[in-house]
């Protein structure tokens, strides 16, 4: 009979895990070790999100790491991918009978690893046994799970790097069973290949925790119901942010952890008690809503948190905004102004008569956007805020991360009309020298926008008389629509404008009953202007 290693996870929610780590395996409760079987407990589980004081939670994780009573070892910055010629030579033979097979078995593919001596060996049997079983549970979970199996494209990276680990980490491990575990942390993110590489630690028994202050679990496509590890959700939730190198030497008083506290429990992203700048770290997305005439002057006062859509989540806050052309002018002209008047009188209203609004850019940005793209071909945020050419490192943080996301959005998927002369990559690099030229005037109006509270507007006035918007002047529209604010066109003559740049079918177009080819925008008195705040 070969002794079988059977660890049992702890509830995290129910003990004290720290305390449990401290101690080697015979030490803790219900270990048990006979000829049939080793039985000790396992500290292992997802603790998801921060402390209320996120200085708290980081000097947590720092005593954690750096405790003289345990050896804790980071695991993300010990991973070593060395694999000697040899040793990855063979693996490339077993990989090739796997393509000309059109996939081997579990059992055929362990069987060709022990065969090339690519399964570390401890020199206790049973102990041998137990890591080959548990990889081969791990081979099989991504078999079941990965379309085409072991023919899947991320089939061969994922056990490259697995057999890498298990030699370069894994064998010294083992020596310490079954007298210590290695105490293992993962802070952050995670590859595939990282993924199931923690997922074979926490099968073979070892002590592993994974923590992630915004509160994704990386080992969701793999147990999502937290059964081989248990979840622990802290109170609060942070983005990701690097381990800080020394201790936090912050400390929150009694007064602030009760407002963080309360924060937590009246200011949720559904509680409509939102507090001023809550979601300023948060994305801004638009969703423009289709509207009536009328319920342009309804909606143009209401908050953003009122209006339908309004959602924040994961932090992402989807704005409703309008984006609108209103041609001709009613019946009662002195009612069309009044309203004209009485929209471009709100206090984050600026209205434009004269164009263009924005200068062209002439220069060719090329390299700037080639370097600044992700894997998936579209704009990626952190390396557009990261480069030397970013000209709004002045604005706040969060504020810069929404734009360089809201750039992203525009560049990827264009609304601009194509120019006979252009191609898709033509217009889209277009749209992104546009984008780095946004007036200071647009910019200052960003700076002013709390995303759940009251959305900024920007009113444009187009008469006969006055000089029509040119394309840059629609490339810029569409940035500010994307980011969420409000956009009305009023054009009492009827005549194209917008629409020689943009699909009508991106904004709504309101025809009023009468056509005008004199009126002039007259702006509110300052009495009006006053009685227009007031109410």
């Amino acid at each position: 009979m070969v002794k079988m290693i059977q660890p049992e996870v702890i509830n995290l929610n129910e003990l004290d895990w720290l305390h449990i780590l401290k101690k080697p395996p015979a030490l803790r409760g219900g270990y048990n070790d006979t000829e049939e079987h080793l039985k000790f407990q396992q500290v292992s589980g997802r603790l998801l999100g921060t402390h209320i004081d996120e200085d708290e939670y980081f000097e947590f994780l720092y005593d954690l790491l750096d405790n003289s009573e345990i050896p804790v070892l980071l695991l993300n910055k010990e991973l070593n991918k060395f694999i000697p010629n040899e040793r990855f030579q063979s693996l490339q033979r077993i990989l090739l009978i796997n393509n000309e097979e059109k996939g081997l078995s579990v059992n055929r593919l362990i069987a060709f690893l022990e065969g090339e001596c690519l399964i570390p060996k401890t020199q206790v049997p049973f102990l041998d046994t137990h890591l080959r079983n548990k990889l081969k549970d791990v081979l099989s979970h991504i078999r079941q799970t990965h379309k085409d199996g072991f023919l899947h494209v991320d089939f061969r990276r994922i056990l490259v790097d697995i057999i890498k680990w298990m030699f370069n980490h894994l064998e010294e491990w083992a020596k310490t069973i079954p007298d210590n575990m290695p105490r293992l942390i993962w802070y952050g993110n995670a590859s595939k290949s990282e993924m199931y590489f923690l997922y074979y630690l926490i099968l073979i028994g070892f002590d592993v925790l994974l923590f992630h202050p915004s509160g994704e679990d990386i080992l969701l496509q793999i147990d999502g119901k937290g059964v081989l590890t248990p979840i622990y959700r802290y109170p609060s939730t942070i983005p990701l942010i690097p381990l800080p190198e020394v201790r936090p030497v912050r400390k929150g008083t009694v007064a602030y952890r009760a407002s963080k506290e309360m924060e937590r429990i009246l200011h949720t992203e559904d509680s409509l008690l939102y507090k001023p700048w809550q979601f300023r770290s948060y994305v801004s997305k638009a969703v423009t809503l289709k509207t009536t005439y009328d319920e342009i002057f309804l909606l143009w006062k209401e908050k953003a948190f009122i209006r339908p859509g309004f959602q924040a989540s994961g932090n992402v806050i989807q704005i409703p905004n309008l984006f609108a052309k209103v041609a001709g002018v009613s019946e009662n002209k002195r009612q069309y102004w009044n309203k004209v008047q009485e929209i471009s009188s709100h206090e984050l209203s600026l209205t434009i008569r004269s164009f263009p609004i924005a200068n062209p850019v002439s220069g060719n940005n090329h390299y700037h956007y080639q370097n600044a793209l992700g894997t998936d071909g579209t704009l990626d945020p952190e390396k557009m805020i990261n480069g030397n050419w970013w000209r709004y490192k002045d604005l706040p943080s969060g504020l810069q991360k929404g734009l360089a996301a809201a750039i992203s959005r525009y560049c990827a998927m264009p609304k601009l009309k194509i120019m006979p002369h252009e191609d898709l990559y033509q217009l889209q690099l277009y749209l992104f020298n546009q984008s780095m030229n946004i007036p200071t005037t647009f910019l200052e109006l960003l700076q002013k926008f709390d995303y759940s509270q009251d959305i900024p507007k920007v009113i444009l006035l187009t008469t006969p008389q006055s000089v029509s918007l040119n394309r840059t002047d629609a490339a810029l529209l569409l940035l500010l629509n994307e980011f969420g604010l409000d956009i009305v066109i009023f054009n009492p003559s009827g005549r194209n404008d917008i629409e020689n740049y943009i699909e009508e079918k991106h904004l709504d177009t309101h025809w009023l009953e009468k056509i005008s080819l004199e009126d002039e925008f007259k702006e509110p008195s300052v009495f009006k202007r006053f009685i227009n705040k007031l109410f």
